[in-house]
């Protein structure tokens, strides 16, 4: 029997729940094991804030979206520690007796638990980014709820869009990627899709968008990933200020900005539409639903199997395991066929 420590951090995201209750039965089915949850991240575990997971608490969790343990984006190995945050992960995990930890985060999390592993602790990740960007896994849970909740969005603003015979900017999530934009971009019937992999000129877009209505179309719908950029000199963007912990700019108002650029250029009145956290809340879809539980059980396995400095994935239909290193070497982005099959329905 063993002591498993389970968090979630980075960005909340449908499905997360999922994967603790999956792990925590496959644990108490599989060998008796005990669990516990670090609350808020990295967090809970520097300062010892934890709850016992068991049958009854992590009954009922699989369709909630959010997650029960509260997230956050604290780095334990921030510049301002100095050293402090392995001395105080290792504290709590000799204090709670935790024999491994399974993490679920994205690039950030889970940079944080190649470093422990490296330093010796016992730890198999889960990968969660609704950006779909994190390598070594086909697709990450929350994704398919991500793009169906922008493909909702785009359908019903394509109906507001004929009736006043505007232009609908719509800003979604992808830092480094354009998965989410291009995918939903792709089922909502986009106009046109900006992503991170392609910058885009802004005379180029306006351009798109008067053919459009010169063949008589009234209403166009621009998708925008909020890691979209302007091609050099074409645009200037709005300088952002402020990181979080891992240094990360903050992101967002690419939308705003096209909305404002499209109308003057244009003479189309424009509107921007910001959908936010919208994309990462409510309940999961039942893809991710499933794939979600594939990761708590198949993390498990590993953690039973030894197989630590692994991340759990998805290679197609079947569940793998790879490295830590190889999954976190460079972020997976769109692929170029997919954004090629977008723009042929570009008119």
């Amino acid at each position: 029997m063993a002591r498993i420590g389970l968090l979630t951090g980075g960005g909340d995201c449908p499905g997360l729940n999922a994967v603790i209750r999956a792990a925590v039965r496959r644990g108490l089915a599989g060998g008796g094991h005990e669990f516990v949850g670090f609350r808020h991240g990295w967090a809970g575990v520097l300062e010892d804030d934890a709850i016992e997971l068991t049958l009854q608490s992590t009954a009922g969790i699989l369709p909630r979206g959010g997650t029960i343990l509260g997230t956050s984006r604290t780095n334990p190995f921030a510049k301002d520690r100095e050293g402090r945050g392995l001395e105080a992960i290792r504290r709590t995990l000799d204090a709670r007796q935790v024999d491994a930890l399974i993490p679920i985060g994205g690039e950030d999390t889970l940079g944080v638990a190649l470093a422990l592993h490296r330093a010796g602790v016992p730890i198999v990740g889960v990968p969660k980014t609704i950006d779909n960007d994190i390598g070594g896994t086909d697709v990450t849970f929350g994704f398919q709820t991500a793009v169906q909740i922008v493909t909702d969005a785009i359908d019903r603003l394509h109906t507001t869009a004929e009736s006043h015979n505007r232009v609908m900017v719509v800003e979604v999530m992808g830092r480094h990627a354009g998965w989410i934009a291009t995918h939903a971009g792709i089922a909502g019937g986009a106009d046109a899709i900006l992503v991170p992999e392609r910058p885009f000129g802004i005379d180029e877009v306006c351009a798109h968008l008067r053919r459009r209505h010169e063949r008589g179309r009234s209403f166009s719908i621009v998708v925008v990933a909020e890691g979209a950029s302007p091609t050099q000199d074409t645009l200037q963007t709005r300088t952002h200020t402020g990181t979080d912990a891992f240094g990360h700019a903050r992101l967002g108002g690419i939308g705003v900005l096209l909305e404002g650029e499209i109308e003057r250029r244009t003479g189309y009145e424009s509107r921007v539409t910001i959908l936010g956290h919208v994309q990462r809340g409510g309940t999961p879809v039942a893809f991710d639903r499933v794939l979600a539980t594939r990761f708590g059980v198949a993390a498990m396995d590993a953690l039973a199997g030894g197989r630590f400095g692994t991340m759990v994935g998805l290679r197609g239909t079947k569940i793998v395991e790879v490295t830590l290193q190889e999954a976190l070497r460079e972020p997976k982005l769109l692929d170029p066929e997919l954004y090629e099959t977008a723009e042929l329905f570009f008119g």
